[in-house]
């Protein structure tokens, strides 16, 4: 799949953190990566900063979390779904932490290592 077929195909061009919040992320294989549990907004930049991606456990139990740059998603919004274009390892492999024990997402130096394992230049450096 191309970089050009992940790029969002989108029917609405602005929606709710609720209408989000929830849908399953895929990769490029149609592998199930988990879901989107928050949106973590740069209120200083005023955007989305990262998506809090769940993966890892059972029925929702043990999962780990992600922080994604919201770059690095695209959405299907017709399968009400958004596309990682990663592998499992590399989701894996991310820094991750658990539901109670949140790193500080302000943090600019852990923000441009989750940046970076994901490819993606952080947006406060451009």
């Amino acid at each position: 799949m191309s970089s050009a077929d992940l790029q969002p195909r989108l029917e609405q061009h602005v929606l709710s953190a609720t209408t989000i919040i929830g849908d399953s992320v895929v990769n490029a294989a149609g592998e199930d990566l988990g879901k989107i549990e928050e949106l973590m907004i740069d209120l200083d930049h005023n955007r989305v900063a990262y998506a809090v991606l769940s993966f890892g456990g059972f029925l929702g139990i043990g999962d780990k979390l992600f922080a994604v740059p919201m770059e690095s998603l695209a959405l299907d919004q017709p399968n009400h779904e958004f596309i990682l274009d990663v592998d499992r390892e590399t989701l894996e492999d991310a820094p991750g932490f658990d539901e109670d024990n949140w790193p500080d997402t302000a943090d600019r130096e852990w923000g441009a290592n989750i940046y970076a394992h994901y490819g993606q230049e952080p947006y406060w450096s451009q």
